[in-house]
């Protein structure tokens, strides 16, 4: 197993109170394209795996009866919590993925939004396979809520952090792992049947900017220790004088795994 795939408490540590304003949100466009993809008519439940501070499990929520969010960082709960305000059909849950089902129940959409690198991929794909109702569907969203805006950045965290990506404790010298298609199939899953949403174009101030960095896990904050303060004010002055930044976002793809032949 590589380090993207072994539980580390620390990787997000610090990051959650800068994720929602550093990450883009995902376009309402994606809960109109699932309710169409899937017949969604607000009926049966929602499990958004490693959910974060709820960026995904929000938008979808009005589409289902119950919608719960998973994540192994409390830090991220209490911000999906915090965000959540009056949405009350929404429920959280404090677990890894790997100690799924957890007692949670059936679902009719499972979904793994920039998350499902981070798990013990055969474990958790066969745990949410027999999760799900008979006509339940698994969904993989392939997107970005962050692209870099500025040449900048990496170079800056690059000589604070050193050459090789960082991921909490440990590191990923040739990025997050592929190949899931087969690690679905393993599972029992058939597909995928994908569907798209296009990428737009997005203006970003110098804060969410920020913000973003903080909201990585190759350079949140811990990770900078007594150096945090330092790095950030050289990066503010690396992006003057700009206020605002043109940021182009990829599209959303969303491979739709069925537990029968679709």
């Amino acid at each position: 197993m590589t380090d993207a795939g072994k539980w580390d408490p620390s990787r997000y540590s610090g990051s959650a109170e800068y994720y929602a304003r550093g990450r883009v949100a995902y376009p309402a466009e994606l809960a109109t394209a699932f309710a169409a993809e899937l017949g969604l008519d607000g009926s049966g439940r929602l499990l958004d795996v490693g959910c974060g501070p709820g960026s995904l499990t929000l938008l979808l929520a009005g589409l289902f009866e119950e919608a719960v969010g998973l994540d192994a960082d409390g830090d991220m709960l209490a911000e999906a919590g915090r965000l959540a305000a009056g949405a009350g059909n929404c429920r959280w849950v404090h677990r890894r993925a790997e100690e799924l089902p957890a007692g949670l129940g059936r679902f009719r959409l499972v979904t793994f939004a920039q998350s499902f690198h981070w798990f013990d991929r055969p474990r958790v794909a066969a745990a949410v396979r027999e999760m799900l109702t008979p006509d339940g569907v698994c969904a993989h969203v392939h997107a970005s809520t962050h692209e870099s805006a500025h040449p900048a950045i990496a170079e800056l965290v690059r000589e604070y952090l050193g050459p090789v990506r960082r991921a909490g404790r440990g590191s990923l010298p040739a990025g997050t792992a592929g190949g899931e298609a087969a690690i679905y199939r393993a599972a029992g899953f058939h597909g995928p049947r994908r569907f798209e949403v296009p990428g737009r174009v997005v203006t970003r101030t110098v804060d969410e900017v920020v913000a973003g960095v903080f909201s990585l896990s190759s350079s949140a904050p811990h990770l900078f220790g007594a150096r945090q303060a330092e790095f950030e004010a050289e990066l503010r002055r690396r992006l003057a004088p700009a206020e605002t930044f043109t940021v182009r976002l990829r599209e959303v793809a969303v491979d739709l795994w069925f537990t029968r032949g679709c």
